[in-house]
C-alpha cells in the first residue's frame, strides 16, 4: 500500500518548534518537515541535528527554509513568538506576539491556502482568533492547541493523586490556556467512575475533604507551567507531545475529540472569541464543537471565565 506523503511546516525553530519537529520525526508522523525562523542559522542547525537521526528513526526529510517553502504543506504549525518569562502571564505576551503573527500570517496563508493551521504560540486563544480573522481561512482550517496541554496536565495530576496510570483517567480543562480556565469535574472519570465516586468509594476520601483536594489539584495544574519555567527557563516537552497528539489525530482522520481552541458563536453563551472546548477533528481539520451539558455550578464558573477572556479580547482590540 502506498502511503500518502505528509508535509508539515513549523514556523519558529525555538525550543517549542524544534521539539515538535523532533517528536514528529521520532514518531514517523511526517514524510517532510520544514523549519522556518527569522534566525535562519538556528533553524538550519535544528534541522541538521534532527536530520542526523535518520539512521534510527522513520524516514523523513527535514530541512530549513523560507516562508515561500511552506507552499504545499498539509499542516502548518505556528510556534513563533516571545517566550514567557518567570512571573509573566501568557497574556503579558499578547501585544508582542500578536504583532509578530500579524506581520507574516497573511502572506503565509496565501502561500499555503489549503493547509491546516495549528496554533501553538501564546496567548493561544487570542492568536487562534487572529489567524482566523486576518487570513480569511475557514474555521475548519485553524485550530489552537487550546487547553489540550492543560487537560493532559490535569489527567496526570489526577492519576498521581489516585495512584493509577494516566490512561485510566479522563479529565478536561475548558476555557483559556491560562488563568481563565476551569476544570469540569463532572466530566472527570477514573477507571470509568466519576472522580468523586472513585475517591470516596474506592480510596475512602472524606466527602468534605475531597472538594479541597480537587481544588488543590486544579491549582497545581494551573501553576504547572510557571513551575517548569522557574526551574528550567521554558516549557517545551509537554506542549510538543500535546501538539503531536493533535497532529496525529488530524492525519489519522479518526474523528477524535480533544479540548482545543476554536471559534465560539453562541456555544456556552459565548460569541466572537476563541477558547478551549471539546472539538471533533479529523482529516479536514476542525469538524464540530461537542457542547457537553455542565451542572449549574460548573456552567456558572465557566461563564465567569468566558467573561474574563472576553474582556481580554476587548482590551487587545483584535476584533
Amino acid at each position: 500500500m502506498v502511503q500518502k506523503k505528509r508535509k508539515i511546516s513549523i514556523l519558529g525553530a525555538g525550543n517549542v518548534g524544534a521539539t515538535i519537529a523532533y517528536a514528529l520525526t521520532l514518531q514517523g508522523v511526517a514524510s517532510e518537515i520544514v523549519l522556518v525562523d527569522i534566525n535562519k542559522e538556528k533553524a538550519e542547525g535544528e534541522a541538521l541535528d534532527i536530520a542526523q537521526c535518520a539512521a534510527c528513526v522513520p524516514a523523513c526529510k527535514i530541512w530549513s527554509g523560507e516562508y515561500s517553502d511552506v507552499a504545499g504543506s498539509d499542516i502548518v504549525i505556528i510556534t513563533f513568538g516571545v517566550g514567557r518569562k518567570p512571573g509573566q502571564t501568557r497574556l503579558d505576551l499578547a501585544a508582542i506576539n500578536i504583532g509578530i503573527l500579524k506581520s507574516v500570517i497573511k502572506d503565509v496563508a496565501l502561500i499555503a491556502p489549503d493547509a491546516l493551521y495549528v496554533v501553538v504560540s501564546n496567548p493561544v486563544d487570542v492568536l487562534t482568533y487572529v489567524v482566523m480573522h486576518d487570513t480569511g481561512l475557514s474555521k475548519n482550517q485553524v485550530i489552537g492547541t487550546g487547553t489540550l496541554l492543560d487537560s493532559n496536565r490535569l489527567q496526570q495530576a489526577v492519576a498521581d493523586y489516585c495512584k493509577v496510570d494516566a490512561s485510566n483517567v479522563t479529565a478536561y480543562v475548558f476555557g483559556e490556556h491560562g488563568d481563565a480556565c476551569m476544570a469540569p469535574w463532572s466530566l472527570c472519570t477514573v477507571c470509568g467512575m466519576p472522580i468523586r465516586d472513585y475517591c470516596t468509594k474506592i480510596m475512602g476520601v472524606n466527602k468534605d475533604a475531597l472538594e479541597t483536594e480537587l481544588d488543590n489539584i486544579y491549582k497545581g495544574m494551573v501553576a504547572a507551567g510557571s513551575k517548569v519555567i522557574k526551574a528550567k527557563g521554558a516549557t517545551f516537552y509537554a506542549i510538543a507531545a500535546s501538539t503531536v497528539q493533535l497532529v496525529k489525530a488530524l492525519i489519522a482522520d479518526t474523528e477524535t475529540i480533544l479540548p482545543l481552541a476554536t471559534y465560539l458563536d453562541g456555544e456556552y453563551g459565548a460569541k466572537n472569541l476563541c477558547t478551549g472546548v471539546l472539538c471533533k477533528v479529523g482529516g479536514t481539520g476542525f469538524k464540530q464543537i461537542v457542547e457537553v451539558p455542565l451542572p449549574e455550578d460548573e456552567m456558572k464558573l465557566f461563564s465567569e471565565k468566558l467573561c474574563a477572556l472576553d474582556k481580554t479580547f476587548e482590551a487587545l482590540n483584535v476584533r
